[in-house]
């Protein structure tokens, strides 16, 4: 089953459910920039690559509303670096 990237505006973040586990990025948009200042994954998922889904699934997101991206965390950052094919997104 694929996996699926929720926008909660509520809280001002995406989520991905894993197993009743959720990991998120918590954004702000601003015009067509969405800035990313934080992405928590709970210890269970840290290194499963469980953020790097959300990430990716950040990044369709974002391409498919003509968004660009303002990674402003630490490992947003790095995921953004580490990924040529989201280049053309960097706000």
């Amino acid at each position: 089953m694929a996996e699926t990237i929720q926008d909660n505006q509520a809280k001002g973040r995406y989520e991905l459910d894993v197993d009743g586990r959720t990991v998120f990025a918590n954004y702000r948009r601003v015009g067509s920039t969405l800035y990313i200042p934080y992405v928590e994954a709970p210890p269970s998922l840290r290194g499963t690559g469980a953020a790097g889904r959300l990430m990716q699934g950040i990044m369709e997101t974002a391409r498919t509303q003509e968004l660009k991206i303002m990674p402003t965390c630490s490992y947003a950052s790095a995921w953004m670096r580490r990924h040529r094919e989201y280049h053309d997104l960097l706000a």
